[in-house]
């Protein structure tokens, strides 16, 4: 189509100049008009060679089994005088980024009464990039979880998932993250720490899909 467009264009220059040679009172206009028609043939050639860029589809994630964005009691955490079976959330990703070599999968909570410093609620490093999912209630289960994953400490001081708890009466937000790396594995143990992750991850990240989910404790 734009080839033909062109093609008119084209031709309809030579019909200015044939105008210009048989009318030479008309120079003024069919001289505007021919440069009007030149801009014209130049944008359809342009549009013929220069390619069309595709645009990649978002990284993004989300996370199965909420009530209407927020945690039910089946994820929170059972301890610190809450009372949730704990069990770790499907949370599933896509379009991951040409390139990655691995994904670091946390949910953090940015609303802790811990001074600033937020709340790790799970972290699982060394995901294979052919995965596109964590099953509910993979944490602390290998045959669940992805070949090869690690998962961290969070700030319960364990190894696994650690479901919302935040102080009664209060609203928290829950930030899951899937982190796409350029590298196959972080040097990270079950014993390290979110400090050592992040620190890990840092200058290997190549893009982030973010989910907020959220939880609110009654007040007893």
């Amino acid at each position: 189509m734009i080839r033909e467009y062109a093609f008119r264009v084209e031709s309809q220059i030579d019909t200015v100049d044939s105008a210009e040679q048989t009318f030479p009172r008309l120079t003024e206009y069919t001289v505007s008009s021919k440069k009007l028609m030149q801009a014209a043939l130049c944008y359809a050639v342009a549009l013929v060679i220069v390619p069309t860029v595709a645009r990649a589809e978002p990284f993004t994630i989300k996370v199965d089994d909420l009530n209407q964005g927020h945690f039910s009691n089946e994820q929170v955490y059972g301890g610190f005088g809450c009372h949730g079976n704990n069990v770790s959330p499907r949370i599933s990703w896509t379009h991951v980024p040409r390139g990655t070599k691995s994904i670091v999968v946390t949910i953090f909570d940015p609303d802790a009464p811990t001074g600033g410093l937020g709340w790790t609620h799970w972290q699982v490093a060394n995901i294979p990039p052919s995965e596109s999912s964590l099953e509910k209630g993979a944490s602390g289960n290998p045959k669940l979880l992805p070949a090869g994953a690690v998962e961290a400490l969070t700030d319960f001081g364990e190894s696994r998932y650690g479901g919302p708890c935040p102080p009664q009466g209060e609203l928290h937000r829950y930030i899951v993250t899937a982190s796409a790396l350029d590298v196959a594995q972080i040097d990270v143990a079950p014993a390290a720490s979110p400090a050592v992750v992040a620190y890990q991850m840092h200058g290997k990240i190549i893009a982030q899909a973010k989910y907020v989910a959220r939880y609110r404790r009654a007040a007893d």
